[in-house]
């Protein structure tokens, strides 16, 4: 015996048509939860985001750490900038307020034309772009030999490369310094450009770091080059160089805001006001008006902050780079 489903019956079987709004919450919510269960497991486990009161209290816990992180990092920048703006009277008698009596440009002024920041500014910039541009030469050609074409003594030099990380650098401030002064060709470097760009140059670390991201780069691709004739100075202008983008940003990075922020070697050979860089000069303005020394200060922090907002992503890559020289 069969049974006829009238068309009344039909409607009552058939699923209510979903609306698409509901469809996509429920889409949206099987993929964060695919995501969640196909995911690393970290301090609380999957059933532990489930429930409400655990769920909120770490996000609000992730919440307040956040907040702590941006105004450590980013507090004294922008209290320094501030104080760029900020009349001296105001700084002094209330640095927290918020322009008590209103903004001004008079520091910066002062510091720009009276104290001649630019100058000094463009001094660092050249200081940074000669220090760059040796380091990085070095850096490449270093690792280059150490890693891609490995003559019979490149095993020896690696070591010897490696020998000098546990060299102190305060050690050989003497005698980098007879060498400056008094060196074996041409007359002596003091207040000379080359005695900050040529000592930069011999960094181990660079070297090292280098070598270790050549390492990784596929060897059949050198094999291939050279079987089609590249000999090594092509090789490495054609082929290593233009897949060493990541690694020579992250060099550069580090190079620009190292020698940036030096003092003490440019304060002993770059003493004449015309090389002298910004690092040498603000130690002088110790006594001037704090309004002035703060917006000079300011000054001096642009190019740093300006490379890590347009770098940051060669930046943190760098810092993943370094666990590399530690294996």
């Amino acid at each position: 015996m069969t049974t006829v489903q009238t068309p009344s019956s039909l409607r009552t079987t058939q699923p209510a048509p979903a609306v698409p709004g509901d469809v996509d919450a429920r889409v949206r919510r099987r993929r964060r939860r695919l995501v969640i269960d196909s995911g690393e497991r970290g301090a609380l486990s999957t059933a532990d985001w489930r429930r409400p009161l655990v769920k909120h209290t770490w996000r609000s816990m992730h919440l307040v750490l956040l907040v702590l992180l941006v105004v450590w990092c980013l507090g004294p920048l922008l209290l320094l900038g501030k104080f760029a703006f900020t009349p001296t009277q105001d700084i002094q008698s209330t640095p927290l307020a918020f322009f008590p009596n209103g903004a001004t440009t008079h520091n910066v002024e002062m510091a720009w034309t009276r104290y001649h920041i630019g100058q000094f500014f463009l001094n660092t910039v050249w200081v940074a772009v000669g220090s760059w541009f040796v380091q990085v030469l070095v850096a490449t050609t270093g690792g280059y030999v150490l890693s891609v074409l490995r003559p019979a003594w490149a095993r020896a030099l690696h070591w010897a490369v490696l020998a000098t990380l546990f060299v102190p650098a305060v050690v050989l401030l003497v005698p980098l310094y007879k060498i400056v002064v008094d060196p074996p060709i041409g007359p002596s470097l003091i207040n000379s450009y080359l005695a900050v760009w040529l000592p930069a140059g011999a960094s181990a670390f660079n070297v090292v770091l280098v070598a270790r991201f050549f390492d990784s780069l596929p060897r059949e691709i050198f094999e291939a080059a050279r079987m089609d004739g590249a000999g090594p100075f092509r090789l490495f202008r054609s082929i290593v160089l233009p897949m060493s983008r990541p690694i020579v940003g992250v060099v550069s990075v580090f190079a620009v805001i190292a020698s940036w922020k030096d003092f003490l070697w440019p304060f002993l050979v770059l003493k004449s006001d015309a090389v002298k860089p910004l690092s040498v000069y603000l130690q002088s303005m110790a006594n001037v008006d704090k309004g002035t020394l703060m917006a000079a200060l300011a000054i001096s922090t642009l190019i740093p902050v300006a490379m890590f907002l347009v770098f940051q992503r060669m930046f943190l890559r760098g810092a993943g780079l370094g666990g590399a020289v530690k294996g």
